[in-house]
């Protein structure tokens, strides 16, 4: 590969993704018991999981600026041409710190050649966009054709998701605990999105048939060549449910290729167990 692709943890591709495509990894931290993690290389999602359901409340934190300096420091070393496809600045500081990093590396090494893009996109939302663009690499694609490719999936990324509990919401702040307390009593799903790289709340939506019925309306609304389109579903520890919404938007929209994957550790530290969330892309690039 021409140019090299870099992505982090919370893209949510499993780490042998990663090994097998040559794209280099980044891991946010997970803090748990008192202990620092390092996301996808030492802690699973399922221990994270297991622990929120044991009533414990992990805590994340962003890329280190120590491994940021040390990767660019050898990319520039080597005269490598790279594209670093980051997670949402407006979920995470990550982005941020990595052009700072940058910055600071280019003032020792001035022909650095590396892009950070925000996708302003998480969970499998975000792989989708790194799939694509290690694809266009592998090819042979120029690195104006792999920015122009990778802003425009950015972009045009829909996320569409719910939580199992409205109390892992509360915890971070998305939601009053009030109104946490009366969902959960009153079997109330939240329909959340994401704008301009931000978890924005949009319908509250009693029962999970009522919730599949509207998720599946608004994939319609704004999706585009949903029966062509690889849709993406990340789950919170929960298969099973997974599964019943592949079967439900194969029925509804004719779609044949799907990908599933867990919610990682950083995102699912919180959104909790039993999130369940579609990425699709709202506009198709002509080429």
């Amino acid at each position: 590969m021409s140019i090299h692709i870099i992505a982090d943890s919370a893209c949510d591709l499993p780490l042998s993704y990663f090994t097998e495509h040559d794209v280099t990894f980044f891991p946010l931290n997970v803090q748990l018991d008192g202990k620092d993690y390092q996301d996808g290389l030492t802690i699973e999602s399922k221990t994270v999981y297991d622990a929120m359901r044991n009533g414990k409340a992990p805590k994340t934190s962003q890329v280190s600026p120590e491994l940021f300096l040390e990767k660019f420091s050898e990319f520039a070393q080597k005269k490598e041409s790279g594209i670093y496809i980051a997670f949402s600045s407006g979920l995470s500081g990550t982005y941020q710190t990595a052009v700072m990093i940058r910055d600071q590396v280019k003032e020792e090494y001035p022909d650095l050649d590396l892009e950070i893009v925000d996708t302003k996109c998480a969970s499998l939302g975000y792989g989708l966009v790194v799939e694509k663009a290690v694809e266009l690499a592998k090819a042979g694609a120029t690195k104006q054709e792999l920015m122009e490719d990778i802003l425009f999936n950015s972009e045009h990324m829909e996320h569409l998701f719910t939580v199992g509990n409205l109390e892992y919401l509360a915890r971070g702040g998305r939601i009053s605990r009030t109104s946490a307390f009366v969902g959960g009593l009153l079997n109330i799903r939240p329909l959340l999105h994401v704008d301009d790289g931000k978890l924005i709340p949009l319908e509250k939506i009693r029962g999970k048939k009522k919730l599949v019925h509207r998720t599946l309306e608004m994939m319609r609304e704004r999706g585009v060549n949903l029966d062509k389109q690889k849709i993406g579903i990340s789950h919170g520890d929960d298969m099973d449910s997974a599964l019943e919404w592949k079967k439900a938007i194969q029925e509804e929209f004719g779609t044949t290729s799907f990908q599933i994957e867990m919610v990682g550790a950083t995102v699912g530290a919180h959104s909790g167990p039993g999130t369940i969330a579609i990425f699709f892309l709202n506009k198709e690039r002509n080429k």
